[in-house]
């Protein structure tokens, strides 16, 4: 598997690894392809990835040939449940999955099988797709690298010395290496967009409550679900799936949520922010050269873009709050005499989290409170936000943050994901370029509820920038 510097991991994959969802679906409509043969070769590809950058917690192929057969019956009798049905999918180590172990990357977890999917798995189940395996995650996704001490590190395709960012790192790694077309990640500051950027693929961190989440996350309003994919059309079809209401969610917004249909997107006369300046840390100047560059190509299509910032203080502080006050719910959860095996930068964010007083709690929430509704007022001054996916090129395998960048935590260097984490906004990371040799991901922001909007802004700047 290529993993020389600037060739896309998935370039040297076989064919059918390749293949999107919508050629899928009209090869196994008119029998040129069967859901079993691109099964066989998906699961073959994840053999790979898992051997070379330790990507999966277990690959499940006698599962995944099953689902496969009866999509293949459904197909050849024109009974196919939807656009996804045979298509081949992964599910991170958080979500529950039935019949399957979800250890959350910790030993200190039950190693007993699920009882029942999680309402976002169920959809997809739905669907009919096919699920290949479970990828892996930092323990209890508390942080956007991924290495746990149940499963070890996970390494970037495109240099396995590198992270590929987390904490869906696996489900990362996956899409970009082609072992497998969709991809459940999730993301409570940054777990989708993170790794996407550092692998060049896409990403989806939805509205809130877009996708129903069952159990709730210990990490509260700020965790969301969504869509790892290699384009915006792929993630379109798989959040079709996978969102909606359930009523095992109390936490979703009542009704209908505004339609994914796609609808044809122009650049031309729209206000956009560019938001360039994160909480804290400053932007690499390559990074800053792309989408600087990113940002001339889609105001030379038409768009009106100004620099934005955003309307928050103290944003780190306020979603360290909300994020270490979770790690410390799980840590409670866990015997004490488990903690020497558990990973020690996630013991001391929930030591963090425990030092906080009940009254500096409730104060975040009303920050944030006041801060979401002046993001949702930005949002509407601003048709959409343009800014970079992270402020640094992929690091280390194995760090928290980048050598020479002293101890901190994660935050640090991804202060432009966490911060619509507690606007709760659809923000995606598309691929826009490399820079010494390494993919670099521009973040596109949108208002609540605009998901579908979001991806057709992201279909239509990925064709502006690939003819540039």
């Amino acid at each position: 598997m290529n993993s020389h510097p600037s060739i896309p991991p998935i370039s040297d994959a076989p064919e059918l690894c390749r293949i999107d969802v919508a050629a899928l679906s009209a090869a196994f409509g008119s029998g040129a392809l069967s859901p079993v043969e691109v099964a066989e070769a998906t699961l073959a590809r994840a053999e790979e990835a898992q051997s070379r950058f330790n990507a999966f917690t277990f690959i499940d192929r006698d599962g995944a040939l099953q689902a496969a057969r009866a999509a293949e019956a459904r197909w050849r009798t024109g009974a196919e449940r939807s656009a996804i049905d045979g298509v081949p999918t992964t599910l991170k180590d958080i979500v529950h999955v039935k019949g399957w172990t979800v250890r959350y990357g910790s030993r200190s977890t039950d190693a007993a099988p699920m009882l029942r999917d999680a309402p976002s798995v169920a959809g997809l189940r739905a669907g009919g797709a096919v699920f290949i395996g479970q990828t892996t995650t930092p323990e209890f996704g508390w942080k956007a690298v991924t290495d746990s001490p149940e499963f070890g590190i996970t390494r970037n395709p495109w240099n396995p010395e590198l992270t590929p960012g987390g904490s869906s790192g696996g489900a990362a790694v996956a899409s970009a290496t082609g072992a497998g077309v969709l991809h459940l990640g999730t993301d409570g500051g940054g777990s989708i967009r993170v790794p996407a950027a550092f692998t060049g693929t896409f990403g989806l961190k939805p509205t809130f409550g877009r996708v129903p989440a069952d159990p709730p996350s210990v990490f509260g309003t700020v965790a969301h679900i969504g869509p790892m994919t290699r384009s915006p059309a792929d993630a379109r079809a798989m959040l079709a799936a996978m969102g909606g209401r359930s009523l095992r969610d109390w936490s979703q917004p009542w009704g209908e949520m505004p339609s994914l249909d796609a609808q044809r997107f122009d650049w031309k006369g729209r206000k956009v922010g560019l938001w360039m300046t994160p909480p804290t840390g400053a932007v690499d100047p390559a990074i800053e050269r792309l989408i600087l560059n990113a940002a001339r190509q889609i105001e030379t299509a038409g768009a009106i873009i100004e620099p934005v910032f955003l309307p928050g203080k103290d944003l780190r502080e306020m979603f360290h709050a909300h994020w270490m006050a979770g790690a410390a719910s799980r840590l409670a959860q866990i015997p004490t005499e488990m903690h020497k095996d558990l990973d020690p930068g996630f013991v001391e964010a929930a030591a963090e989290g425990g030092r906080l007083g009940l009254g500096d709690y409730i104060a975040a929430q009303q920050a944030r409170a006041r801060y979401g509704a002046a993001m949702d007022q930005l949002l509407a001054d601003y048709e959409l936000l343009l800014s970079p996916a992270t402020a640094c090129l992929p690091f280390a395998a194995g760090r928290e943050f980048p050598e020479g960048s002293g101890p901190e935590r994660w935050t640090k260097w991804a202060g432009f994901s966490y911060p619509i984490n507690l606007s709760q906004q659809p923000a995606c990371t598309l691929f826009c370029g490399t820079a010494e040799g390494l993919p670099v991901g521009l973040q596109i922001v949108g208002p609540r509820g605009m998901d579908g909007f979001v991806l057709d802004a992201a279909e239509a700047t990925g064709g502006l920038l690939a003819g540039t």
